[in-house]
């Protein structure tokens, strides 16, 4: 079956509907182009402006510092430096009284208290994984 041509007006009618999709489509071509020209256009102009602009005013733009998160991961990171920075201050502050300290210390377990001394000692070992 072979089709047959449409003559007279309903031929131009199509015809002109054809036309005008396609201009349709042209135009909405067109104008997604000016847009994405204009957008390129826009952010060149950003770029060079921030080149230009002295030191001054970028360092007004930065946004401010932000606080780190606490980490906490095999073991929390902060209080491990707390940790460390206090026993270091401990140290530097009474390196000459550290030897007398120990020997109060021995002298404390030797003495009548040595057994209230080492029940805690002996509790905390029970829970550990370790043998001692």
């Amino acid at each position: 079956m072979a089709k047959k041509k449409k003559t007279g007006a309903s031929a131009r009618a199509g015809a002109t509907k054809k036309k005008a999709s396609r201009k349709a489509v042209k135009k909405k071509v067109a104008a997604r182009k000016a847009v994405k020209k204009t957008a390129k256009k826009a952010v060149k102009k950003t770029v060079a402006a921030k080149r230009k602009a002295p030191a001054a005013v970028k360092a007004k733009k930065k946004a401010p510092a932000r606080k780190k998160k606490q980490i906490v991961g095999e073991g929390d990171y902060a209080a491990t430096r707390a940790f460390d920075q206090d026993q270091a201050s401990f140290v530097k502050k009474n390196r000459a009284k550290i030897p007398a300290m120990g020997k109060a210390a021995e002298a404390a377990l030797e003495g009548p208290e040595g057994d209230a001394l080492r029940e805690p000692e002996a509790t905390a070992a029970a829970r550990s994984r370790d043998t001692f």
